[in-house]
């Protein structure tokens, strides 16, 4: 897909993985919408942002979870440009909760984490999708998590959602084909504030990390733009892609064993 002066919905692009993936498109010459619920300041940095590199980018406050925000938020990209070539489903919850605890997540955390993390991304791909169908091409990447394929994370109810997001995934890549693109990206651990905001100081987080990238081969975390990076290419550069899960996790998911030659006895 061409993304010079095509229109990108990034939901949850105020910072982090969503701020980085609204700039890397803009830098295309990608028209943005840059969406956030609570966090306005960042939100109009990104913007200023996505402006700074010689593209138009349009601020639109809404909570995804709330379908009336998703119409929306489609309908502010259809009366600027006219069209929506593109939607990257960036906005996510958590909970932070040990596995183990299984009192500490209530049946409203549960429906929370769902009407955001699942709900609210089915909700901006419907509000989306007619336009896309009427030009007859566009592009969906749901920006998931490692925690969705090895059902371990934030909490057993985050884990839940992103499998089904995963899922969902599949779902629509069959069922919007063949003008509509839909995939994922699933990130192991992101250096944003998303992980560094639940630890009492930076030396605590330095501890978790160290720990983490013990865990994987590549021996290091995802950056913002780690994830973005795959997400444009899954929009830009990937026509025969659809339904994949493109894992960003430095290998976590293959486990760090070892694969040194064994000394042989004479």
């Amino acid at each position: 897909m061409k993304l010079f002066n095509a229109v990108a919905i990034v939901t949850g692009s105020a910072t982090g993985s969503g701020a980085a993936c609204a700039l890397q498109l803009a830098r295309k010459g990608c028209r943005v919408v840059v969406n956030y619920t609570k966090s306005e300041q960042e939100a109009r940095e990104t913007v200023e942002a996505c402006r700074a590199a010689g593209v138009e980018a349009l601020l639109v406050q809404g909570d995804v979870a709330n379908d009336a925000d998703c119409r929306r938020m489609a309908q502010a990209a259809l009366d600027k440009w006219g069209r929506i070539d593109v939607l990257i489903n960036n906005a996510g919850i958590t909970k932070f909760v040990a596995a183990t605890d299984l009192e500490g997540l209530t049946t409203a955390d549960w429906q929370h984490l769902y009407a955001v993390n699942v709900i609210g991304a089915y909700q901006m791909i419907r509000a989306c999708v007619p336009a896309m169908q009427k030009q007859g091409e566009g592009a969906i990447v749901n920006i998931s998590s490692i925690s969705g394929v090895l059902g371990i994370g934030s909490s057993t109810a985050y884990v839940a959602t992103k499998g089904a997001l995963n899922s969902m995934t599949l779902a629509l890549a069959r069922s919007l084909a063949p003008e509509i693109r839909v995939n994922g990206v699933a990130p192991g651990l992101i250096e944003t504030r998303w992980h560094t905001a639940r630890f009492p100081n930076p030396e605590a987080y330095d501890k978790f990390k160290a720990g983490y990238v013990q865990t994987v081969p590549l021996a290091k975390a995802a950056s913002a733009d780690d994830v973005a990076e795959v997400a444009v290419w899954l929009v830009e550069g990937a026509a025969l892609v659809t339904g994949e899960i493109i894992l960003v996790d430095g290998g976590l998911h293959l486990g760090k064993f070892s694969v040194k030659p064994v000394e042989k006895k004479i």
